[in-house]
């Protein structure tokens, strides 16, 4: 999209809120504003369901690390940061969320960004409420021009952002600006000469050691728009990633449980209907029957009623099903009605174990109800269930069940 929608999100719900409409295209600004907080996010909703969305985050929230894991895989760098870090973080690891950076020098090999993942949620919550979905997530320093040999400044309300390096840089408030400052000079100064700052907003107050290059002013999101970086690093990632479409081979499997279930009920109306000799509704049920087939499998070219059952034994084998798939086609069955209950139920995969007569489904919903809503269901159609551990994700919930029949239950 040419456009893009920055939105600055604070720490908390109650500080101001900035955004932009950005022209990628022009590098110009379409509008500008700011929100009161989080409980005005609403008014962005349109905007957003047509522009890509940027977030930047207030890195007052974040910590970036670089440091020299010694581990060769990305895998096993990411399964040994937490703990390598651990004693230099204020916060036990488990509450602490660690997004990973492709950027590296000679002295480290791995870049990471630290933030609470209670932080992130409630980020994700305030989006969510609004109806607004976040292409990428990014602290706000990492969106400062950057230079070598050279900081950059601009102050945003009352914080001042600080970058300081390509994975480097503070939130500073303005209170403690001249106190913090000269320590941080002391800390990442590689040399004895003057610090340079290229500054695009009124400092509150210089100090020594510091070589101001005044720039023009620019209207602080314009500024981060313009030098932001997208592809270099996305807060979403791990267990916060954006959710991709359903995978091809789950749709197929939900379209053909469905096929399955209605072809056998449409099977014993069927019956009913030829016993009264009402042919014009067979006519008719046969038509539901290979206009669902070939909305599951528009590739089939030649669809002939009488040999769907066994062309849909096919389709099942071929995505998972296997010898027995008489029982399997039973129990999705006895599913069907818990899954008309509760619609919220939506299957992720699918796993039949014919020697323990079991299906093993991983599905998510839009609340922790539905889970127990559907096992009611499945419970009353003779189905024995075993839930395991149910994760919350932003809005949806996700979860596994485990249904089996019970010894009564085929019919």
């Amino acid at each position: 999209m040419a456009e893009q929608l920055f939105i600055r999100l604070p720490s908390t719900q109650e500080q101001p809120i900035y955004w932009l409409v950005w022209s990628s295209a022009e590098k110009e600004i379409i509008a500008s504003g700011e929100l009161t907080g989080a409980e005005q996010l609403s008014l962005l909703t349109d905007k957003a369901s047509k522009r890509n969305v940027v977030v930047l985050t207030d890195s007052q929230n974040i910590t970036l690390k670089q440091l020299n894991v010694p581990a060769k895989s990305k895998k096993a760098i990411h399964q040994a940061v937490p703990y390598m870090l651990e004693d230099d973080l204020a916060q036990e690891v488990d509450s602490l969320f660690f997004a990973y950076g492709t950027h590296t020098t000679d002295k480290s090999n791995c870049s990471v960004a630290i933030v609470e993942r209670s932080q992130m949620q409630t980020w994700l919550a305030w989006l969510a409420e609004a109806s607004i979905e976040a292409n990428y997530m990014i602290p706000d320093i990492l969106a400062m021009p950057q230079a070598d040999n050279q900081w950059q400044s601009i102050a945003i309300n009352n914080t001042i952002l600080l970058r300081t390096g390509k994975w480097s840089g503070y939130s500073i408030d303005r209170s403690i600006w001249a106190f913090l400052l000269p320590k941080l000079i002391a800390t990442e100064a590689d040399s004895d000469e003057p610090i340079e700052i290229a500054n695009y907003s009124p400092l509150p107050e210089l100090v020594d050691g510091v070589n101001v290059v005044e720039q023009p002013e620019e209207l602080p999101l314009a500024l981060l728009a313009m030098n932001v970086d997208v592809k270099a690093f996305n807060l979403l990632q791990g267990e916060f990633k954006l959710k991709t479409e359903r995978a091809p081979w789950v749709k197929s499997w939900a379209w053909a449980a469905g096929i399955a279930v209605t072809a056998i009920l449409l099977n014993v109306a069927y019956k009913g209907i030829h016993l009264m000799q009402l042919n014009d509704q067979i006519t008719q049920t046969e038509q539901q029957i290979v206009a669902s087939y070939k909305k599951a499998f528009p590739q089939t070219q030649r669809i002939r009623i009488t040999t769907i059952r066994s062309q849909l034994k096919r389709k099942l084998a071929g995505i998972g099903g296997n010898s027995q798939q008489a029982d399997f086609l039973h129990m999705l069955e006895q599913m069907q009605p818990a899954f008309a209950q509760a619609t919220s139920i939506k299957p992720e995969s699918l796993r039949y174990d014919s020697k323990r007569n079991e299906m093993r489904m991983q599905a998510s919903a839009k609340d922790y109800q539905a889970f127990e809503k559907f096992q009611n269901a499945l419970k009353q159609r003779q189905l024995e269930t075993s839930q395991g551990a149910l994760n919350s994700q932003g809005n949806s919930v996700t979860g596994s069940i485990s249904i089996k029949m019970n010894n009564g239950g085929r019919s």
